[in-house]
């Protein structure tokens, strides 16, 4: 009788273990530029924004667990190309260069760029820059964008897009460019009436979550938009931080 007990009692630890790896495995690392609000930001202890919550939607609607992982957005391709994360949600534009190297999902909000300058700047669009300082994030579409479309102006990459703005605030940059309802965000919220934002639309985008190439979580997670699109998931979502 003790040997059966002992041989039920392996049988269940053996079964935990399954189960503990089998729970583990859905444990997934998200990584995040925490200072792009309204799209993810932190708020005190906890990060919060557009993206964020979407995220969240879509985790629970898959059934996954996931740890939040904040980082340069330079950093974030890397990453997933070296499979450090599984998963990226920071605003990412998709592009036929980046999907050389990562997977998208379908577009999740479509946006285009703008400028960011002082209230009293007579900066209107991209060439009024001319010979004049902007400052952008590294490794987005935005440095890229200027380095082919103005070749005049004084670049200035940072790693962090709180470093753009500050920079404009601070009267080191005539402007600052991103993404155009990152920018209207931080110049209603954080502008304290010294700056305000310029420009024509400009290279309207889609952004859409990136994962390591191949990877089976890409096919839930169009499929998790789809359903969280149709059963008014996102539209809540979206109407609490843009209306």
């Amino acid at each position: 009788m003790k040997r059966l007990i002992s041989v039920l009692s392996l049988g269940a630890m053996l079964s935990l273990a399954i189960m503990s790896t089998q729970a583990r495995a859905e444990d997934i690392v998200v990584a995040t530029e925490a200072g792009a609000v309204p799209f993810e930001f932190k708020q005190g202890e906890k990060y919060t924004g557009f993206d964020i919550d979407l995220w969240d939607a879509i985790a629970k609607d898959i059934g996954v667990t996931y740890k939040l992982q904040p980082m340069d957005f330079s950093g974030i391709l890397p990453a997933l190309q070296t499979k450090q994360i599984d998963v990226a949600i920071a605003g990412i534009t998709i592009t036929s260069e980046r999907s050389k190297v990562v997977d998208f999902s379908d577009g999740y909000y479509t946006s285009d760029l703008a400028f960011m300058v002082p209230i009293d700047s007579e900066v209107k669009k991209g060439s009024d820059l001319d010979g004049k300082i902007l400052a952008v994030v590294t490794g987005t579409t935005s440095e890229a964008y200027a380095k082919k479309r103005l070749p005049n102006v004084q670049l200035r990459l940072f790693p962090k897009v709180d470093n753009i703005y500050l920079e404009v605030m601070a009267g080191r940059a005539d402007a600052a460019m991103y993404d155009k309802p990152n920018v209207l965000y931080v110049v209603k919220v954080n502008g304290q009436g010294k700056v305000k934002a310029v420009g024509e639309p400009i290279q309207s985008e889609e952004y859409g979550i990136a994962f390591p190439k191949g990877s089976e979580l890409r096919e839930r997670v169009n499929a998790s938009l789809v359903k969280l699109k149709s059963n008014g998931t996102y539209d809540a979502i979206y109407k609490q931080w843009f209306e």
